[in-house]
């Protein structure tokens, strides 16, 4: 089911961006991205209003670190990425910032209202500013984002497009639903804390739209709208779940997180953003050594290294 809507989404978000002259990068960060990252504000908001914050903080953190690492890593495994320059220079940068605000944010013991506010006005801000400046690009190229060879293979009909786009996300939510409650009912069952099955298993669960879309677009030669996919996904999580959360309810920095996940986010949102600043691709070899991190990161939740670094 995830990965035939994801087919969907992407065919229908490529043709909307063609028909309205807009990037697939911007398609990307904003209906892409958005939808696929509903999982997450789901979970989050489940999760916080049943007193389990550990759960939505740890989902909203190890959600960016699966995207950076095991998303982009298989989707770039897959097939090389290529990368437009704005999605670097502007919404790479986006996401190492908002990292950073969420980062310091989080430092102030938690994420009470008047922080979500904070990171709520910040996403308003980027969505505004994104949608400007890619209009404005667009009406100085003057052409259309994809080759015409490619519409044959795309939904010619602006509304069975946009039904793609709308059937494909719901039957992602609901795909990405059945995985999360079944397998945190497993992690349960054996005693893990809520903490590491937010980091680890309900992560991933709630990533698997981002895997799924990554994957059929990197396959499909779309890597704007993988990457742009992961990008607006992981601002989209940080500013929008994590503020909207906060601004409803209250979530506590749980202290395995403050210690250790926290700075692990901001070192690979760093690292990502330099390897893509280093060509604006993501080559196979990159796209092994990121998984190879997100396995090594999932075996010090679960390892005897957890006992060393003191979680």
């Amino acid at each position: 089911m995830l990965l035939l809507c994801a087919d969907y989404v992407v065919r229908g978000a490529v043709r909307l961006a063609q028909m309205l002259g807009l990037s697939t990068l911007l398609i990307g960060l904003t209906v892409v991205a958005f939808g696929t990252s509903a999982p997450e504000f789901v979970t989050a908001l489940t999760a916080a209003l049943a007193a389990t914050p550990d759960m939505a903080l740890g989902n909203i953190v190890g959600s960016n670190i699966a995207n950076l690492l095991l998303v982009l890593g298989i989707a770039a495994f897959v097939s090389p990425l290529v990368c437009s320059n704005r999605a670097i220079s502007r919404d790479g940068m986006a996401m190492l910032a908002a990292t950073v605000v969420f980062v310091v944010l989080g430092l102030l013991s938690g994420y009470g209202p008047w922080h979500g506010a904070i990171l709520v006005a910040l996403i308003l801000i980027y969505i505004l500013h994104s949608y400007r400046a890619e209009r404005r690009a667009s009406a100085l190229e003057s052409v259309h984002v994809q080759e015409a060879e490619e519409v044959a293979d795309l939904p010619q009909s602006p509304w069975r497009a946009a039904m793609l786009v709308v059937g494909g996300i719901i039957g992602i939510l609901v795909g990405a639903e059945l995985l999360v409650r079944g397998g945190a009912g497993i992690a349960r069952a054996v005693g893990i804390s809520e903490t590491v099955i937010g980091l680890t298993l309900v992560a991933l669960g709630t990533s698997l739209p981002e895997l799924a879309t990554a994957i059929m677009a990197s396959r499909r030669n779309h890597g704007d709208v993988a990457i742009g996919n992961i990008l607006g996904s992981n601002i989209f999580n940080l500013l929008a779940i994590g503020g909207g959360v906060a601004l409803i309810t209250p979530l506590p920095m749980p202290p395995q997180i403050l210690r250790f996940d926290i700075w692990v986010l901001l070192f690979f949102s760093l690292l990502v953003l330099l390897l893509l600043l280093g060509g604006r691709r993501l080559r196979r070899r990159e796209g092994v050594f990121l998984i190879a991190m997100y396995v090594a990161y999932v075996a010090v939740q679960f390892g005897p290294l957890k006992t060393v670094i003191g979680l």
